[in-house]
């Protein structure tokens, strides 16, 4: 049920109005002064207040903008007995919906109250949407309590309250979007656009024409005026993904937006300004890159204001599980199944495997397994052969003066030292524990 709010000083007409919008199924609430109207909506939810512009303890015109502040989804009719146009532009630029005169626009009050009923709801559609968006994106939805990903999003929180360039850094399919969308929505941009364009994806052309924007008949094709992503991003930001593999020619232009905020479209001769925050990620080594002339050493130095490495998945063993479960959740509730379990040799395979291909490879593989599976529980059949059958390392004598033969000596000693406890091992070895499971694997340490 909606909920109207009607205040006004003269009793007969208040009654009156209440008992037509009554009639019509809203629940009515009546105060005769804005201080006791004001107190009913820190109580109850108003959806929309009819309000005399005339009242004991002041007007009806001013009180919009107190209610605005306090109560942004609520809309406000305004109710007169003099119609003034100074007063009736005043409330609309203070927040009103409307502004009608008492007896003259009583046929009015219904209709305006549908409307402004349409337009709160609305409101609350999207401002659940945006919420939704926001919780999806929120550091909080990154899954994971490893000590290494909790730097980086310690990091990630940091950095993200400033208008600073950030470069994410690390091996594909770690989640590099996932935390530039996170570090937008913790930002004092949040609610503005926020823009991603793979540099990966399309040839030097097609990637100047998307970044700068074109004008009509600027190129064979280009059939009507196209913003690029530059303007789109303006007040927002702009996500550069796999930035390293940008043509060396198109960094030039880039590296001058980022100093000017002013970019040129394709086919146009008057610079235009844009002022967004600019988030880049890459899984190559540009410092390298740019030592070797494969990318701008200036523009490097530009984007590396402050550099966040994400850790890759065999680096963040202690996050698998939490993450496994959490996909399992996801595609049990996409594929109609009912939550399944995860056999426990399932999660050690999972933990024992190398990810090269990171989260998104975790993510696909726990996909196939909820596909085929026929029970209750996720096992081993259901993953791919290479996971159930792990390429056996080479059993050849090694020799005693080799770094190899010292290394597995050394970490056998330290594994009879701690009982086989393989976690205070990897940590007296100073390694990973995934590190750990790899060199057991290669030295056929049982």
């Amino acid at each position: 049920m909606k909920n109207i709010l009607i205040i006004d000083d003269e009793e007969k007409l208040r009654g009156l109005l209440t008992r037509i919008i009554k009639s019509e199924g809203f629940e009515v609430f009546e105060a005769s002064d804005l201080k006791s109207g004001f107190k009913k909506m820190e109580i109850k939810e108003i959806d929309v207040v009819l309000c005399d512009v005339k009242l004991p303890d002041g007007n009806g015109v001013d009180f919009v903008q107190k209610i605005k502040s306090a109560f942004p989804l609520t809309e406000v009719i305004l109710l007169t007995a003099y119609g003034k146009i100074s007063d009736g532009v005043q409330a609309m630029k203070n927040g009103a919906f409307d502004y009608i005169v008492k007896g003259d626009d009583n046929d009015k009050i219904i209709p305006l109250l549908y409307k402004a009923l349409e337009k709160v709801q609305l409101q609350k559609k999207v401002q659940q949407l945006e919420k939704r968006i926001s919780d999806k994106y929120s550091f909080d939805s990154i899954i994971g309590k490893s000590k290494g990903l909790e730097q980086v999003i310690d990091l990630a929180k940091r950095v993200s309250k400033t208008d600073s360039t950030v470069l994410l850094t690390g091996e594909t399919g770690t989640g590099k979007e996932v935390f530039a969308q996170a570090i937008h929505e913790n930002s004092n941009r949040v609610g503005k656009s926020f823009v991603a364009l793979n540099c990966s994806t399309f040839s030097k052309e097609i990637l100047e024409s998307e970044l700068f924007g074109h004008k009509q008949g600027a190129f064979t094709g280009a059939l009507k005026d196209k913003k690029g992503f530059i303007e789109e991003a303006n007040g927002g930001t702009l996500f550069l993904d796999e930035i390293g593999e940008m043509p060396i020619e198109l960094q030039a232009k880039l590296l001058r937006v980022l100093e000017t905020n002013e970019y040129i479209q394709i086919g146009d001769t008057t610079p235009r300004k844009s002022n967004f925050r600019l988030i880049a990620a890459t899984n190559r080594n540009l410092k390298t890159e740019s030592e070797e002339h494969r990318f701008r050493l200036d523009l490097y130095f530009r984007l590396n204001i402050f550099e966040i490495k994400i850790p890759p998945l065999r680096e963040r063993i202690k996050d698998i599980p939490p993450l496994a479960h959490s996909f399992v959740s996801q595609f049990s509730a996409k594929t109609n199944k009912k939550t399944l379990t995860i056999d426990a040799e399932f999660l050690h395979k999972l933990e024992t495997y190398n990810w090269p291909g990171n989260i998104r490879e975790l993510k696909n593989i726990i996909e196939r397994a909820v596909i085929l599976v026929n029970g209750e529980t996720l096992t081993t059949d259901l993953l791919p052969y290479e996971m159930q059958h792990p390429i056996e390392k080479s059993t050849k004598i090694m020799s005693a003066f080799s770094m190899q033969s010292i290394e597995k000596l050394h970490i056998q000693k330290v594994l009879n030292y701690t009982k086989g406890n393989k976690a205070e091992t990897a940590r007296l070895l100073e390694i990973s524990i995934a590190t750990l499971y790899r060199k057991l694997d290669e030295y056929n340490i049982h």
